[in-house]
């Protein structure tokens, strides 16, 4: 898509907005996958609040499912510029996201996402922004917009925990990493270290290394100092690199669908903090052990719950089928399990929410401590088990542990839930969330204000 001209014109005066001036155009340029989309498009309209005008890059299936979340007051501000990739018969248009895309071909992704660089460099030259913010996973970008004099710097869709805790590892070897609250698991560490070998064999000659500093002198990142002061600092500690928080990924929240009417008017039956949402995010899925696992503890702790069951594309399977024989029949009205998108940020939102078992992907943390819903953390993977461990230090969650084969066991959802649910430790862990989401509230905006004004400052350093 071509912004503009006109807009593009009246978009780059100075605008007076309630948040102060600027005249920078940003190309924003995020990895493929809706879990780094969602933040760097929450980002992107805090800056254009601020005045900025954004291009955000990205494939044509990625901004096909991303137009419909941009609300109409940022149609000039907010422009969604096609990157078209370098197709192999493998990786057809479809597959140009990481969503729904079979596991074998992430690496073909990432090799045709590398490949496009000539067309991204083709985009900066036409449109000649005063800054690009770029996703980590392509390092390579800033290097790419500095063959065109234009600064760049990265915007961070992980928290600081997480990535304090891997510099540690890479900076520091055989040092212990200086927060105990933080750590993982022997099975997790045997994952960790298989994703490890499998990213190094994936790793090409002249691939960039994620854990570089750069050439930036700072980076934003989608976190609060509320939350993570203590990692934030560790990692300019470690990095050299002055980090900015951007405060939490949180989307609007849109409530006006009426496709959600009769999912919200359910869960509006129900008494206060009665209810549990279950989601595992859009890209993670359970085995079929830990499906019947988390099953029969729904059922067997007899609280109420909204539980998305999801499945990779390709292995969908009928619901009745994948769960325990006659487990529908017998939770009855108690329960509502869906195969499909489920309006995430209205069930947190609800009165009647009162815990959210999570895989502790970042977005979904940030979300649930956003509205003030205590956490039952069961990570899979990735950085999901730092997370966890956060918010259990925080006191706003508590931890279903995997046993030593890295199993889930029905009885401990059970107690667990019934914890959360009805007895005191809910009423502690949400006493906890609501300071931290009041805290949160009183320096909403301030953050991204100490953030653009950085990015200002970083432009006319490097353009000097």
């Amino acid at each position: 898509m071509t912004p503009n001209s006109t807009n593009k014109n009246l978009i780059m005066g100075t605008q007076v907005t309630e948040h102060g001036t600027s005249n920078l155009s940003v190309v924003m340029f995020p990895w493929l996958a809706y879990g780094h989309i969602s933040p760097f498009l929450n980002v992107a309209k805090k800056l254009a609040d601020r005045g900025f005008l954004i291009y955000l890059c990205s494939t044509p299936i990625n901004l096909k499912s991303t137009i419909n979340k941009i609300p109409e007051k940022y149609s000039e501000s907010i422009q969604l510029i096609e990157l078209h990739l370098p197709e192999f018969p493998e990786l057809p248009p479809h597959y140009h996201t990481t969503n729904g895309l079979p596991p074998h071909l992430n690496h073909t992704l990432k090799k045709a996402l590398k490949m496009s660089k000539p067309n991204f460099s083709k985009i900066l030259e036409n449109l000649k922004p005063d800054l690009v913010i770029y996703d980590i996973l392509q390092q390579w970008a800033e290097r790419v917009a500095n063959e065109h004099n234009i600064p760049a710097v990265r915007l961070l869709t992980v928290g600081a925990t997480v990535l304090s805790y891997y510099l540690n590892f890479v900076k520091k070897p055989g040092v212990e990493f200086p927060f105990p609250a933080i750590y993982i698991r022997k099975i997790e560490q045997v994952k960790l270290g298989e994703m490890m070998v499998n990213s190094a064999k994936d790793q090409e000659p002249d691939d960039d290394d994620e854990t570089a500093d750069g050439t930036t002198q700072i980076a934003l990142m989608c976190t609060s100092r509320i939350i993570e002061a203590k990692y934030i600092d560790f990692i300019s500690e470690l990095s050299k690199m002055k980090v900015v928080p951007v405060g939490l990924p949180v989307q609007d929240l849109i409530t006006n669908d009426a496709d959600d009417k009769e999912l919200m008017d359910w869960l509006g039956t129900k008494d206060e903090n009665s209810t549990v949402f279950v989601s595992f995010g859009s890209e993670y899925f359970l085995s079929k052990e830990d499906m019947e696992e988390v099953a029969l503890g729904l059922e067997l702790s007899n609280v109420n719950f909204i539980w998305v069951a999801r499945f990779p594309k390709g292995e969908e399977q009928n619901l009745e089928d994948a769960l325990p024989k006659g487990f529908l029949e017998r939770i009855g009205e108690r329960g509502r399990v869906l195969d499909k998108f489920a309006p995430q940020l209205k069930i947190l939102n609800h009165l009647s929410t009162g815990g959210f078992i999570s895989h502790c992907g970042w977005n979904s943390v940030m979300e649930s401590i956003h509205f003030g819903v205590p956490i039952i953390a069961m990570p899979i993977h990735f950085d999901q088990p730092m997370n966890a461990r956060l918010i259990v230090e925080l006191g706003v969650a508590v931890e279903i542990v995997r046993d030593d084969d890295g199993k889930i066991h029905r009885g401990e959802i059970v107690e667990t839930l019934k914890n959360v649910i009805i007895e005191k430790t809910g009423e502690n862990l949400r006493a906890k969330m609501r300071d931290i989401s009041k805290n949160l509230n009183c320096i909403r905006g301030e953050e991204m204000d100490v953030a653009a004004q950085e990015l200002i400052q970083f432009c006319k350093i490097s353009t000097n």
